[in-house]
């Protein structure tokens, strides 16, 4: 039997409703019955793109280029690697991650390395991101901004990138993964 066998676990989804429908998720509340038979509800959150790509924009000097807004879900103003949502227009992933560099950044990489694939929250939500490094950056003109984006960009090494993760300065999920395993990247050479 492999790992992903559904006939090991007791735990079932019975059945699933939808309860609200909106532009980017649907939230659904799932009937499981739980290893000792007992009935509840839980919430599942669908990504209706299904999720995204994150890059890691390593600068000539080695530097990261990160982008610094404000995000109103925690009410406060973060910095992150950049990333986007996958549009239907896109292909893969990585054209998400080229089109979102060059959107965000106004740079374009001429080496592109798919570092990771992450579950954002496999607990309730089927988002995922994958996570590319992207070296050989090249400035191709100005930010490309959505109407509700205002990005400021920052460029920091990677040591102090590491320092304020464990600092609790950065704590979004991707930018954590995506620093943490280009350094591993970067030692594994």
């Amino acid at each position: 039997m492999g790992i992903d066998d559904q006939n090991l676990y007791k735990l079932q989804r019975l059945n699933r409703r939808l309860v609200y429908s909106g532009s980017v998720l649907d939230v659904y509340k799932d009937r499981m019955q739980l290893p000792d038979g007992k009935i509840e509800e839980w919430d599942f959150v669908s990504h209706k793109k299904g999720g995204g790509a994150c890059i890691v924009p390593v600068l000539p000097d080695e530097r990261i280029l990160m982008v610094r807004q404000y995000r109103p879900v925690i009410d406060r103003e973060t910095l992150e690697l950049p990333a986007g949502a996958i549009d239907p227009g896109d292909v893969s992933a990585e054209q998400t991650a080229k089109r979102e560099l060059q959107e965000e950044t106004g740079y374009i990489a001429k080496h592109w390395t798919h570092l990771l694939t992450l579950k954002t929250a496999a607990a309730y939500c089927n988002e995922y991101t994958d996570v590319y490094l992207a070296q050989n950056l090249v400035r191709k003109g100005e930010q490309q901004l959505d109407e509700a984006e205002e990005i400021r960009l920052e460029a920091l090494s990677l040591t102090r990138l590491h320092e304020m993760i464990f600092r609790g300065e950065i704590q979004d999920a991707k930018t954590v993964a995506g620093i943490l395993a280009y350094m591993i990247f970067r030692t594994d050479k």
